[in-house]
C-alpha cells in the first residue's frame, strides 16, 4: 500500500482482537485515510474464509495483523538556489490472519479430504548414489589435470591491467611517487 506503516498501524491498533463485524463498523468511523484500505483487506479475507474454507463470517475475529514497511522511492523537489530537498515515498506491506471464536470443525474436515500428490521415483536410492559418486570422481580427475596446465594471463587481469615495464617488471609505489608534478 502507498502509505507508510506508522500511519496505517496507528488504525490496525484500534481493530486487533476485535471481530469482524465489529472491526468493520470501527473502522467506518475512524477518520484516517488507512481506514478504507484496512476495511478493504478485512473484506477480502473474510471473502477467503467463507469461499474457501466455509466458515461463518460471524465467528470470526482478527487474532493477528501487522503493517511492515515495504521499499521506500527517493524523489527530489527542487528548491530555492539550485538546491533539491528529498521525498521519501512510503510503502507497506499489510498482514492479516483471522481465525474462528468457536471451532466448528469444518477446517479439520476439509483437511483431511485433500491429499498431497505422491512422486513415485522410477530409480532406485543406490542407483542414484553410485551416480553421484563416480560423478566426483571425474571432477577430482579434472581439477589434478588443471594443476599440471600453465593457465596464462592474455588480458593481464591479474596484474590490474598494467603490462610490464620494459627492462625489469613494475616498479610499483616508487614509480608514482616519480611521476607526479608537485
Amino acid at each position: 500500500m502507498k502509505m507508510s506503516a506508522r500511519k496505517i498501524r496507528l488504525v490496525i491498533d484500534v481493530v486487533r482482537g476485535l471481530g469482524v463485524n465489529e472491526a468493520l463498523d470501527q473502522l467506518k468511523f475512524i477518520n484516517k485515510w488507512a481506514a478504507k484500505p484496512v476495511a478493504k483487506l478485512i473484506n477480502s479475507a473474510v471473502a477467503n474464509a467463507e469461499n474457501n474454507f466455509e466458515l461463518d463470517k460471524n465467528n470470526l475475529y482478527i487474532k493477528e495483523i501487522k503493517a511492515d514497511e515495504g521499499p521506500t522511492l527517493d524523489r527530489w523537489m527542487p528548491k530555492a538556489h539550485g538546491r533539491a530537498t528529498p521525498i521519501r515515498k512510503r510503502t507497506s506491506h499489510i498482514s492479516l490472519m483471522l481465525a474462528e471464536v468457536k471451532d466448528s470443525g469444518e477446517r479439520q474436515a476439509k483437511k483431511g479430504k485433500i491429499e498431497a500428490p505422491v512422486k513415485l521415483e522410477s530409480r532406485p536410492k543406490e542407483r542414484e548414489g553410485i551416480k553421484i559418486e563416480k560423478k566426483r570422481e571425474e571432477k577430482a580427475e579434472d581439477a589434478i589435470e588443471e594443476k599440471g596446465k600453465v593457465i596464462e594471463d592474455i588480458r593481464r587481469e591479474g596484474r590490474r591491467g598494467h603490462a610490464p615495464i620494459e627492462g625489469g617488471g613494475h616498479k610499483g609505489f616508487v614509480a608514482k611517487m616519480f611521476r607526479r608534478k608537485s
